[in-house]
């Protein structure tokens, strides 16, 4: 993180993305970045294109290099209270909280905004079009692969670390034979179904 007395304002602009809403277990993770243009990174774009190695290998790069990064979340309980769209919103504004800096301007992915103390633009496919987007990304995707590892530790038999929490058919099956954790989305329809006997 750069001493904020010495930085141009103008070249404070955030990007976030979410990685986790079409899951049906595990929190909606949000990641928020601030480039340093005086440390390009080569290779930045949509974590769903890149290996696993090759997005954290990027993960060490934007937090070793960015002016500053943050990583959001919302619990699965809080996407079950106020939907997955409000709680995708609410990690962005988590993670953009935690900025210091903090940005002039903000560039998010999709088509919705959340509510954030500066200017902001939603871009579609900002993930592919915009490097600040593409860094929350990575951020974001590696960070949520690594807490369907640590629900693979707690949960054997249902391979979170190999389906990453989809409603995979390895998934549901896993679901039907072990029941419901207190980590998967009860409002989610697969899980529903499942909890109302009808699976």
């Amino acid at each position: 993180m750069l001493p904020a007395a010495s930085l141009d304002k103008s070249i404070l602009i955030a990007g976030l993305d979410e990685v986790g809403r079409g899951c049906i277990v595990g929190p909606v993770i949000t990641a928020a970045v601030i480039l340093n243009p005086e440390k390009p990174i080569a290779g930045l774009t949509d974590s769903k294109k890149l290996t696993e190695k090759k997005r954290r290998d990027l993960a060490v790069q934007i937090k070793a290099s960015a002016i500053c990064w943050a990583v959001g979340r919302a619990e699965a309980s809080e996407i079950d209270n106020i939907n997955i769209l409000q709680a995708t919103l609410v990690a962005m504004q988590r993670a953009f909280s935690m900025l210091e800096p903090i940005p002039v301007f903000a560039k998010v992915d999709g088509n919705r905004l959340p509510k954030l103390p500066c200017p902001a633009q939603a871009i579609v496919q900002g993930d592919l079009l915009v490097a600040e987007i593409s860094a929350a990304s990575i951020l974001a995707k590696v960070a949520r692969d690594e807490e369907m590892q640590a629900l693979d530790r707690l949960y054997p038999g249902y391979y979170f670390s190999a389906h990453k929490g989809y409603p995979t058919q390895q998934h549901l099956a896993a679901l039907r034979q072990h029941g419901v954790t207190p980590q998967h989305r009860a409002s989610f329809a697969p899980i529903k179904k499942i909890l109302r006997g009808r699976a």
